[in-house]
């Protein structure tokens, strides 16, 4: 049984109470969502495509707000944040998710959509190393490796971030993304901002070194690593635990090497700056215990929809997942906005 299908069958039975108590449990009431007729008036079909990052969380609430909205059909196709920013900018499907922010002739333009926040998650850097079951990196040792500087695990730079650790002198195999991607866009991000040394620049997609390997969504890296011995890569928290890869601690700007963990998340996320457009980024995020490598994740919402139905129905799932779908993002390893983020996220829909 995989973690949706396992998450689901907890809840089955219990769909209207659990719905119940995590409103309560979130400040988010249920009581209110009656009186003005909650979900259940909602009908239609909503189809989007995107990130692969919080595909996770993005099907839990999917599969649950079934059971809040039955009369309304979600589909989410998680085919990266690069084709999901150009499909949505097509009129392809009716809302699109994405890591990374809309660039000039990448989509849709400027004024015809919104930035909803959802959720953040850690981005680990997984790897295969047998013998070596804790391992840590800084920043400019990572920046070493994937720009493949370094290319032996028992090279000085890596040994100097792991005092006491025995390090084999297994070859190092670099993982990455293949497809446009956000979290190869954060990652990189990141890379840029934390090490000098970075000179790959960022982007959902860059010139890795052509003796690097290449995995198409955050499941194919995550494959690539765990078949491959010395392998190294980036991938999402949610894909890494489903897989039992292994990922390392990385120092942060406060000097800590700190594990890819929801606590982590959501110390990196108390020190982001939101934009006025909501855009925002924690990585790198200053402060104690904060995971450096953590990603938000958006939603792109039309700003005007030519269907007021749609528009409706887009407003409700969106609400819906902002709300009582919380519930599931600690289960599939996604950290919840703080709640001035999440009010400002909700007050969004307004503008539609």
């Amino acid at each position: 049984m995989n973690r949706n299908t396992r998450y689901r069958a907890g809840l089955a039975g219990v769909a209207l109470a659990a719905l119940a108590l995590t409103g309560c449990a979130n400040g988010d009431s249920a009581k209110g969502d009656a009186a003005t007729g909650g979900y259940g008036d909602l009908t239609g079909e909503l189809k989007a495509s995107g990130a692969s990052f919080p595909d996770a969380y993005y099907q839990e609430v999917i599969a649950t707000f079934k059971d809040a909205a039955p009369k309304v059909t979600v589909t989410y196709n998680a085919v990266g944040s690069g084709t999901g920013k150009e499909e949505f900018g097509k009129g392809l499907t009716d809302f699109a998710g994405t890591d990374s922010l809309v660039k000039d002739g990448q989509g849709p333009k400027p004024g015809e959509f919104l930035y909803v926040p959802t959720v953040a998650a850690p981005i680990t850097v997984s790897y295969n190393l047998d013998g070596v079951a804790a391992l840590k990196l800084s920043p400019d040792t990572l920046a070493k490796i994937f720009q493949r500087t370094v290319k032996v695990w028992n090279a000085p730079e890596i040994a100097a971030d792991n005092a006491g650790v025995t390090l084999p002198a297994t070859p190092i195999t670099v993982v990455h993304r293949a497809d446009g991607s956000g979290t190869t866009s954060n990652f990189t991000k990141y890379l840029a901002a934390a090490s000098p040394l970075w000179k790959l620049g960022s982007g959902d997609t860059v010139a890795w070194p052509a003796d690097t390997q290449a995995g198409n969504k955050n499941t194919g890296v995550a494959q690539l690593i765990q078949q491959g011995k010395g392998a190294i890569g980036y991938v999402d928290l949610s894909d890494a635990t489903e897989t039992k890869l292994t990922f390392a601690s990385v120092k942060n700007k406060a000097g800590e090497f700190v594990a890819p963990t929801l606590a982590g998340a959501t110390a990196a996320l108390g020190g982001a700056t939101v934009a006025a457009d909501l855009s925002y980024s924690p990585l790198d995020s200053a402060g104690a215990g904060a995971y450096p490598i953590t990603a938000p994740t958006f939603l792109l919402v039309k700003a005007k929809y030519a269907d007021a139905e749609k528009a409706k129905l887009v407003k409700g799932f969106v609400k819906y997942l902002l709300t009582d779908g919380r519930a599931a993002a600690a289960e599939v390893h996604f950290a919840v906005l703080p709640e001035a983020l999440k009010a400002k996220a909700l007050a969004q829909l307004d503008k539609i």
